[in-house]
């Protein structure tokens, strides 16, 4: 079965976990890292054949226009992160519209493609922010992946599917790839362990991981999506003084990462996320 491959394109200094301590004014004081993080991926899927769909924060892609020209030529999926890396509940519904589009327009004028994807900056699509899915049917994307049908202090939503479906909006339908979680039960309770990549990438053992993809694909005969950033195959980039829980977060494993994501990729079945949906979640017809 074919899963999704996914790279949120930003870079180690515009997470939310360091919101705190750099202020988003701040961010052209810091040295990108992103462009050579991104050249390694990119050899190593082409290394593989695997092709992907790259989240591009506009920002990054206003300023290293270059990256999002390489991911175009060799062959993979441009999408949308937005602009800015705000959270979706915290700008509201104009900011939301304002950011997403200027992002786009961005992508696309570079690219000279048209981009139909869009995966929010933290996950941040909530029970707070239902209303994004409106605007982004509204503004012509096509495909969502921002739901993480989990438990987080920053995001999720634990009952959302866990599978790829249609959302019906009041301007039209769109097509959503939720986050990939494995259904266990754990003390007589059904949990759903996040093993969609990006920290749990990182925490968790590779074969872990291929377990779980392997699972979802033969038992509940549905793709998963792999994510990551390019920061996290990037064990030395500079160290930013935060507090713990967020040091832990953000640092943990960055050594292991590409190694890990070699051994996934070369197991797996992945490709862009386009593919999967026209593969497993029909155009919604027109009303």
């Amino acid at each position: 079965m074919l899963n999704a491959l996914t790279i949120d394109v930003e870079d180690y200094f515009q997470v939310n976990a360091f919101a705190r301590q750099i202020r988003y004014e701040d961010w052209d004081h810091y040295p990108l890292r992103v462009g050579r993080n991104t050249s390694i991926i990119l050899d190593m899927l082409d290394e593989f054949s695997v092709k992907a769909t790259f989240f591009t924060l506009g920002w990054v892609a206003e300023r290293a226009p270059d990256v999002v020209k390489e991911i175009h030529r060799r062959g993979h999926e441009i999408a949308c992160h937005g602009y800015g890396h705000q959270l979706v509940y915290a700008i509201g519904p104009d900011k939301f519209r304002e950011d997403i589009a200027k992002a786009r327009s961005i992508l696309e004028d570079i690219s000279g493609e048209r981009v139909i994807g869009y995966r929010a900056p933290s996950y941040s699509i909530t029970r707070k922010s239902m209303w994004a899915l409106e605007i982004l049917v509204e503004e012509g994307f096509e495909y969502d992946s921002s739901i993480f049908p989990i438990i987080h202090d920053t995001y999720g939503i634990p009952d959302a599917s866990r599978f790829p479906g249609v959302i019906r909006c009041a301007s039209g339908a769109l097509r959503e790839f939720p986050l990939s979680t494995l259904s266990l039960k754990l003390f007589g309770k059904d949990i759903r362990l996040p093993v969609a990549g990006g920290g749990y990438l990182r925490l968790f053992p590779a074969r872990m991981i291929d377990w779980a993809i392997n699972t979802i694909n033969r038992q509940e005969k549905q793709p998963t999506v792999l994510y990551f950033h390019p920061w996290e195959i990037d064990p030395h980039q500079p160290r930013i003084k935060t507090g713990l829980k967020s040091r832990f977060r953000h640092y943990v494993n960055l050594e292991k990462t590409e190694r890990k994501l070699r051994a996934l990729v070369s197991r797996n079945n992945f490709g862009t996320m386009r593919e999967v949906l026209e593969a497993c979640v029909p155009i919604p017809a027109v009303d």
